[in-house]
């Protein structure tokens, strides 16, 4: 991999942080690149996950007070996304990569799906919401319905396994379960989102510290941190139609070539 590469890397990781922050499913530009780059599959979700915690964190400062707004809903989610994205962790590191090969193409047409079908779900999600009549402060003091803590796990495990368009579906979950505004909604993604990658991260340096490209990491740390900052400014002043589109068609990139390979194999 020689300069251009590396540029390209980093350009991933911003764009990634950026849209991660407003949209959502920024593995689905950095990881497409990857695998075109000559990463493995398995590879390119280890490096990608641990790159791109750095951008999570940045991401979690910008919705800091839309956080603490939700704090007590947040807090009895967090325990069972971490415990979700080790599970899915340990099952992308220990099912043999073949299976990943399989998997990975229908889980990236799941994440292309929901990043098309997501300003359907946030417009459904912002109507149900204005008829609850609902305060910030009165839906953080709701009880946490069972399923929510279900669905959130089982993001967890997909998030921890595979990364992409995590905070997508859990936009959609919370959108149904939880009834306080869509920025309360969204801080409780960034965060959530955020503590699945870093646990899958601690996971992958614990168990599987050869298949770390430290190169990639760094690159897609570094843009994806500027990103997580910008994503405020920059892309809010973007159509969200444009975020969309390049999201898409990087995820179609990724799926054929992915497919390529599994025919070729």
């Amino acid at each position: 991999m020689g300069f251009w590469g590396d540029v390209l890397i980093f350009l991933a990781g911003l764009w990634a942080g950026t849209i991660n922050t407003i949209v959502g499913s920024g593995s689905l530009v950095t990881f497409p690149v990857l695998v075109a780059l000559g990463y493995s599959p398995v590879n390119s979700i280890i490096s990608n996950a641990m790159g791109l915690v750095a951008g999570g964190f940045s991401g979690a400062y910008g919705y800091r007070r839309e956080a603490v707004s939700a704090k007590r809903t947040l807090l009895k989610l967090l325990p069972v996304s971490l415990v979700g994205g080790l599970l899915g962790a340990f099952l992308l590191l220990h099912l043999p990569e073949s299976v990943f090969g399989f998997v990975a193409p229908v889980l990236i047409v799941i994440a292309i799906l929901l990043v098309i079908f997501q300003p359907r779900l946030s417009a459904w999600a912002k109507a149900r919401q204005a008829l609850e009549h609902i305060t910030p402060e009165q839906a953080d003091l709701q009880k946490v319905p069972f399923i929510l803590y279900l669905l959130v796990f089982l993001i967890g495990v997909y998030g921890g396994y595979f990364t992409a368009a995590q905070g997508v579906l859990l936009m959609g979950v919370l959108g149904i379960f939880f009834h306080g505004t869509l920025q309360q909604s969204n801080a409780i993604k960034v965060v959530l989102s955020l503590v699945v990658n870093l646990v899958a991260a601690v996971a992958y340096l614990l168990f599987a510290f050869d298949r770390i490209n430290w190169l990639a990491v760094l690159l897609i740390a570094v843009g994806s941190t500027l990103g997580g900052f910008l994503g405020a400014g920059i892309g809010r002043r973007m159509k969200p139609v444009v975020l969309r589109t390049v999201i898409v068609i990087l995820g179609v990139v990724a799926l054929v070539n992915l497919l390529a390979k599994l025919f070729n194999a």
